[in-house]
């Protein structure tokens, strides 16, 4: 593990009471279960965290660096430049290729030339991880058509518009894996704009795997619950009482977690799985935790 990358907060090392091992710290050898695959990771950068000089990795950015132990070409795409500069500097760093695409999802055209870049830079592309979202003004006092709108072009017009562009392109025995959230089961966030573009993206995901599956593509949707990262990190410093909440094992998973799942989505292992739901929140919103 590159030493710019800082450990899980409060997991130092394994701990297998706590369901803590070297994958959920992202400190496991490679397997190599993409080797020869190209991937284009969309939000493959991370925001800063206020006032904390030790954030921890993002998911977009734990996914790309794992598609990339594990043998992947990525392409590695952020709306910040700098961010995605970052992402590509450590899978380099760690003897990996990867190359950095510059877009705005918000902006329809940019993300068919996001795609065609990609395909352009990796020569193929037979995965697409679209880990993209924004959130918005909270309960639906604050909400305007303005934000209502804004939140759903990035948080579902983008994953179909990319999905459109990709499609065509995507090799048969690719793979798509929409990043959604627990707060598409219940509303978790507070911010319905938030909760129901996240709720709509299996809607979304079924139809692309109905079109995909022609094609020889899979698409699967995998729903996150509370993640140690820096949104999550910032989303618990503007609501204290998402930090306080009683947690499976004791903790909030990591975005390594995230990555782990979205590599067996991707991979060849989860070959017959297609158009489903797949819920990563250590049994948070199937268990009555007092």
């Amino acid at each position: 593990m590159s030493d710019k990358i800082p450990p899980p907060r409060g997991l130092a090392s394994a701990d297998a009471a706590r369901q803590v091992f070297d994958e959920t710290l992202g400190r496991a050898p490679s397997r190599h279960r993409m080797q020869g695959r190209a991937v284009l990771v969309v939000g493959a950068g991370q925001q800063a965290v206020v006032g904390d000089p030790l954030p921890p990795t993002g998911n977009g950015r734990a996914i790309a660096l794992l598609l990339s132990r594990e043998g992947a070409q990525v392409a590695c795409l952020d709306r910040d430049a700098a961010a995605a500069q970052q992402t590509v500097d450590l899978i380099m760093r760690e003897g990996g290729r990867a190359v950095p695409i510059v877009a705005d999802v918000s902006q329809p055209p940019q993300i068919e030339r996001a795609v065609q870049e990609s395909m352009a830079a990796l020569g193929a592309l037979d995965g697409l991880v679209l880990n993209v979202g924004i959130g918005g003004p909270p309960m639906l006092a604050g909400q305007t058509p303005e934000a209502w709108d804004a939140a759903f072009a990035v948080n579902l017009r983008a994953h179909m518009l990319f999905c459109r562009a990709a499609l065509p392109v995507l090799a048969a025995g690719s793979a798509i894996v929409f990043i959604s959230s627990t707060a598409s089961l219940r509303p978790g966030t507070r911010v319905p704009s938030y909760d129901a573009s996240k709720a709509a993206l299996p809607g979304l995901c079924r139809h692309v795997a109905l079109e995909g599956e022609a094609l020889g593509v899979r698409a699967n949707v995998l729903a996150p619950g509370p993640i140690d990262t820096p949104l999550g990190r910032n989303a618990s410093a503007r609501r204290p009482a998402r930090a306080m909440q009683r947690l499976p094992f004791g903790r909030e998973g990591t975005s390594w977690e995230v990555a782990y799942a979205t590599l067996f989505l991707l991979s060849h292992e989860a070959s017959f799985i297609n158009a489903q739901v797949i819920v990563a929140d250590g049994g948070i919103t199937g268990l009555q935790l007092r």
